[in-house]
């Protein structure tokens, strides 16, 4: 998933939708990976596994049937799951847009060989771990559909979960909590507003570098590059373009 700032905050959240709708056997497998890494991880209970947890409502948000997110749990308890590494890339896109990967892989040198490739040839290049991660705050982001209520009852209510900030639009409402309490915060705010639409952690831009249409044009080439890597889970940008740009590039 792809995250990238901008004032039209679920729009460019969301601007991706489409193209995963249309890879949805590669997006379950993804989905199936973090819940057979976490299940491994932590046991296969939810209610004692928070990163289990979120892995499944992730899934449950994305439509996926229950069959497979079973089966990927069973994996996990019967042993004979691969071992997965989770590692994060931060490197720079052309335009000097600041961009981090998260991926879970068997095969570490296979994956660092294939995402610095993605980058050399899109004009970016990949940095050291930490060279952009400092212009991005690690946070968890909980949505709710507008359904869920006013944006003064969800923000009650997020208030009194422990989140630090709600965006609400006529959409959607955006709740964000510190990295830490994500698992806490998801839960108090299930009790009290039901099942959310996800729940994720993510990285934020701190702030946005505006680009112009051929500079987001690579970008959005090298993103869209990254996220058909079997081993890449999600993909973070700093870039914001206008919403006639993004118009004009999505329906390409």
């Amino acid at each position: 998933m792809i995250a990238m700032a901008g004032h039209s905050q679920f729009k460019n959240i969301m601007y991706r939708k489409g193209a995963q709708d249309a890879k949805r056997s590669k997006l379950f497998s993804k989905l199936a990976k973090e819940i057979t890494v976490a299940a491994k991880m932590g046991g296969g209970d939810p209610a004692g596994n928070p990163r289990l947890r979120l892995a499944i409502q992730n899934a449950r948000a994305q439509s996926m049937p229950k069959d497979n997110i079973e089966r990927a749990i069973k994996k996990a308890e019967g042993g004979d799951a691969e071992s997965y590494e989770a590692i994060r890339y931060e490197g720079y896109a052309p335009g000097g847009v600041a961009v981090i990967v998260e991926a879970l892989t068997d095969n570490r040198n296979r994956t660092a060989s294939a995402v610095r490739s993605y980058f050399s040839k899109s004009g970016g290049a990949l940095g050291e771990t930490g060279s952009v991660a400092f212009m991005f705050d690690h946070v968890g982001e909980i949505v709710y559909p507008a359904s869920a209520g006013d944006a003064e009852a969800v923000l009650e209510a997020a208030i009194e979960a422990g989140a630090e900030d709600v965006q609400s639009d006529e959409e959607r409402h955006l709740v964000t909590c510190a990295f830490e309490d994500i698992g806490d915060v998801s839960k108090a705010l299930e009790e009290s507003l039901g099942e959310a639409e996800s729940v994720k952690a993510t990285w934020r831009p701190q702030n946005s570098a505006p680009v112009d249409e051929d500079k987001a044009q690579s970008i959005m080439k090298l993103i869209g590059t990254l996220e058909d890597d079997d081993d890449v889970q999600n993909v973070y940008a700093n870039f914001e373009v206008s919403d006639e740009v993004l118009q004009r590039l999505t329906a390409a």
